[in-house]
C-alpha cells in the first residue's frame, strides 16, 4: 500500500491538478452557458443573424498560435532558447491577434445591429465570446510573463521552467480548444 501512494504521489502534479480542475470548472461554466442559450433559443423572440467573419479569422489564429507555443515549449526543451524566444513571443502576438480579432467581430456586430442588450441571440453571443476572450486574456498574461522570464532569465533548461511552459502550453491550448467549440456550437445554433 505504501509503495502504491508513493507512485500516486510522483504520478500527479498538484499544479498540473489545480490547473485540471480549474478547466473543468472553466468548461461546466460554458456547458452551462450553450444550454442556457438552446433553452433560450426555443422559447422564440430569436434573432437570427450570421456570425462576424472576424470570428472565423479569430479561429485561424488562436490555433496558430497554439501550435507555435507548442513547438515553442519543444525547443526549450532540446535547449535551442532563440527559436524558443522567437516562438514565444510569436504564440503571444498571435494571442494578442485573437482577442484584437474578437474586438473587431463585436463592432462588426454592433454595425449590423446585433447589441449586447438587445435580442437575447446576440447577447448570448457577446456573453460567450466576452467571458472566453476574458479566460484568453488570462493565458495572456501567464505568455507575456513567460517572454519575459524567456529573456531575462539563464538560458538552460530547468524543470521548474518546464513545468510552468507545460502548464501554459495545456491551458492555451484548452482555450484554443473551448473556442473551436464555441463557434461550431454558436455556428450550428444559429
Amino acid at each position: 500500500m505504501s509503495q502504491n501512494n508513493t507512485l500516486l504521489k510522483q504520478r500527479i502534479n498538484p499544479q498540473m491538478f489545480g490547473l485540471y480542475l480549474g478547466l473543468a470548472s472553466v468548461l461546466m461554466m460554458f456547458a452551462a452557458l450553450t444550454s442556457a442559450y438552446m433553452v433560450r433559443q426555443a422559447a422564440g423572440n430569436w434573432l437570427e443573424f450570421r456570425l462576424p467573419v472576424q470570428f472565423f479569422y479569430s479561429t485561424a489564429v488562436i490555433i496558430i498560435s497554439s501550435v507555435i507555443l507548442h513547438l515553442a515549449v519543444r525547443n526549450y526543451g532540446l535547449g535551442k532558447f532563440g527559436i524558443y524566444r522567437i516562438l514565444l513571443v510569436l504564440s503571444a502576438v498571435l494571442g494578442l491577434g485573437f482577442v484584437i480579432l474578437q474586438y473587431a467581430g463585436w463592432l462588426e456586430m454592433e454595425l449590423i445591429g446585433v447589441y449586447l442588450t438587445g435580442n437575447p441571440s446576440g447577447s448570448f453571443v457577446y456573453i460567450i465570446s466576452g467571458l472566453h476572450a476574458i479566460h484568453v486574456l488570462g493565458g495572456l498574461t501567464a505568455l507575456f510573463i513567460s517572454v519575459l522570464v524567456a529573456f531575462m532569465a539563464s538560458s538552460k533548461v530547468t524543470v521548474k521552467r518546464k513545468h510552468r511552459l507545460k502548464l501554459l502550453l495545456h491551458y492555451w491550448h484548452f482555450v484554443g480548444a473551448l473556442w473551436i467549440y464555441l463557434l461550431l456550437f454558436l455556428i450550428l445554433q444559429n
